[in-house]
């Protein structure tokens, strides 16, 4: 290379004189000779950087490698099975690798396992896959089915023909042990199934069944999982101190077994409670030790729940670039599991987090991404949840009428063992005599039975139709919501946009009268924004209000502002009879204690309660206004 530039700058000191020549040409190769020791430099540079590209990448790689050639080494064994039998529990392997990857893949080759089992009669294998591909269905939402093949589960599980049919018993195993086992997994699928539809109670009554069968036989990796639940359910009760003790004590276990795919779950659910007790430092300590873990371990689906949890606690910390990136790390990887629950609340975050920096365009973009998902995920969650309501109700049915047969079976072996020792004729005269006699009450229990049928019926249909007239009147303040949410949002937009525009106004040189009118505009600009967004947010609490009614009483009780309460009511029931009625007017107001302490009730009841006193009130005062009296002024005080 030095050859070449003295090449060069001789052909440029042609033509000069030497002295000049011979200045020009030392102070050129001086340069050129720091511009190669640099050059040298950035060389040595970008080798270095190479090296640590490629050691921080080829363990990607290599992750990747291995994860492709454990999904290939699965796939083979399905081609190269010798027999049905071995064919069945390669597909049951695979749906189980799909768990938490691809839901539809895990329940089509789980399925595919279990019709092979029926083939075999392997009645033991195919009632766990049952209970084994309701976590998929559960995380998808398919809950009625999942209730249904839980319920087949548990009937061979409680039929004791059944273990005639049980193959290849491991050395030292027993049949009875089989079947416990086979009875808590079947437990822990009911709490699971109840934990995921909101009855964490009954969740939990589940998982201690469970965990009774398994403390019996030492079974170390049931009971990791069973604890996982059990401390999610509590977590879900609000109760963090009981969460973080069942969630440790999982933890405890998982580490003695060779299986910890769900590991990350544990450390994210301990940071959930840390997070309820306030300890923000351990929750975030958890959330990362969670990302590790299903890195680890490779379960995607909570790699990206980890990073979600991460994005909400730094935005709590108003860390709104880390909580931007977490939330977009979740989406990339919650998008490839399909898992759209989670993905609107990504979608929700980084909205947030854009309206936060600054950049309301692309906040606007992620809100309406996250409010058309969960627009579609409220649907088909509320038409799953009465499906499996109405499963629930006929699974109930069936165990009666199955209890009424038992019971009636037991009644006649009793009445023809005492019979039994009775002459002919007596024993003709006594059965008939009996037997009419049943008769007689089994019809009278018969029409008892088809009136409360009946009365059930037609209870049910009631129902059916105030839901219908609730999801009606909720779906139509949910639209609602949305414009006001978005009139509120610009108007305060709006509010702080004016006092910027007076601030750079201030800062323009122009005649003080003209800056004062501008001001003044400005001023009347602003106070009309917020009487936008007072009456906005008014609209808004009438929204809540109707969405509150509209909304099905769960039965609980929860300590409830007994005054917020009737104010909300007071102001639902005044809208509701103007939009009725256009001549209806008339004033109203609240006179309330402060005082009060929060009570603890069922408050869409009360609620309901409040709104027909109210309403009774309004009809009062507006007949009595009609009968044209002098000086009367139609008035109702809460």
């Amino acid at each position: 290379m030095k050859k070449i530039l003295l090449i060069t700058l001789l052909q440029q000191l042609n033509g000069v004189g030497f002295s000049q020549g011979y200045s020009t040409l030392t102070a050129q190769l001086s340069e050129f000779d720091s511009i190669i020791r640099l050059t040298t430099s950035i060389t040595n540079r970008m080798k270095l950087y190479i090296k640590i590209f490629l050691l921080l990448v080829l363990p990607v790689f290599a992750k990747a490698q291995t994860v492709q050639s454990e999904l290939d080494s699965l796939h083979f064994k399905v081609q190269l099975a010798k027999n049905d039998t071995m064919r069945m529990f390669a597909y049951k392997n695979l749906g189980n690798y799909y768990d938490d990857r691809n839901f539809d893949s895990s329940v089509y080759y789980i399925e595919k396992a279990i019709v092979i089992a029926k083939q075999l009669q392997l009645k033991y294998d195919e009632a766990k896959m049952y209970a084994e591909v309701c976590y998929p269905l559960n995380k998808m939402g398919n809950y009625p089915r999942s209730l249904k093949l839980l319920n087949q589960a548990l009937d061979i599980a409680n039929n004791p023909a059944s273990e005639k049919y049980i193959y290849n018993l491991p050395k030292g195993q027993t049949p009875t042990i089989y079947w416990l086992h086979l009875s808590g997994y079947t437990q822990e699928g009911f709490g699971y199934l109840y934990s995921v539809t909101g009855n964490y109670e009954k969740a939990i009554a589940s998982s201690n069944e469970a965990i009774q069968i398994f403390e019996s036989f030492k079974d170390t990796f049931e009971l990791s999982e069973i604890l996982a639940d059990k401390s999610y359910d509590y977590l879900k009760l609000n109760k963090p101190d009981s969460a973080l003790f069942f969630g440790r004590m999982a933890l405890a276990y998982k580490e003695k077994t060779s299986y910890r795919k769900y590991q990350a779950n544990l450390y994210i659910q301990n940071g959930e409670a840390c997070l309820q007790k306030g300890d923000l430092a351990k929750a975030q300590e958890n959330f990362e030790k969670a990302i590790e873990a299903s890195v680890m371990y490779n379960n995607p689906v909570q790699e990206g729940e980890a990073h979600l949890q991460l994005a909400a606690l730094f935005q709590l910390q108003n860390k709104n670039d880390s909580s931007l990136y977490n939330s977009k790390e979740a989406l990339l990887i919650l998008n490839r599991a399909g898992k759209e629950k989670t993905i609107a609340i990504a979608y929700r975050l980084i909205s947030d987090c854009y309206l936060k920096l600054g950049k309301s365009d692309s906040s606007f973009v992620y809100l309406r991404l996250a409010t058309l998902l969960n627009d579609k995920l409220e649907k088909a969650e509320k038409q799953k949840i009465h499906e499996f309501q109405v499963a629930g109700f006929e699974e109930a049915l069936k165990l009666e009428e199955f209890e009424k047969e038992k019971i009636q079976i037991q009644s006649n072996i009793r009445t023809y063992t005492m019979l039994a020792g009775l002459g002919v004729f007596l024993l003709i005269g006594i059965f008939l005599y009996r037997n009419n006699r049943q008769k007689h009450k089994d019809n009278l229990v018969l029409e008892k039975t088809l009136s409360e049928l009946k009365s059930t019926q037609n209870q049910l249909v009631q129902k059916e139709k105030l839901a219908s007239l609730g999801e009606l009147t909720a779906g139509i303040a949910h639209e609602i919501q949305n414009p006001l949410n978005f009139v509120n949002n610009f108007s305060e937009l709006s509010v702080d946009l004016a006092k910027e525009i007076k601030e750079e106004i201030e800062k323009i040189e122009m005649p003080e009268k003209e800056k004062v009118y501008i001001g003044e505009m400005l001023g009347d600009l602003t106070d009309n924004q917020k009487k936008i967004n007072h009456h906005g947010k008014r609209a808004s609490s009438i929204v809540k209000s109707m969405l509150e009614h509209s909304r099905v009483s769960t039965g609980e009780r929860e300590l409830t502002d007994i005054n917020k309460l009737a104010d909300e009511y007071l102001r639902l029931s005044y809208h509701g009879l103007r939009a009725k009625d256009k001549n209806f007017n008339s004033d109203y107001k609240t006179d309330l204690d402060e005082t009060i302490p929060k009570i603890n009730v069922v408050p869409q009841d009360i609620g309901r309660v409040l709104l027909n006193l109210i309403n009774n009130a309004f009809w009062a005062v507006n007949e009595k206004s009609k009968l044209g009296l002098e000086n009367y002024l139609p008035e109702v005080i809460v």
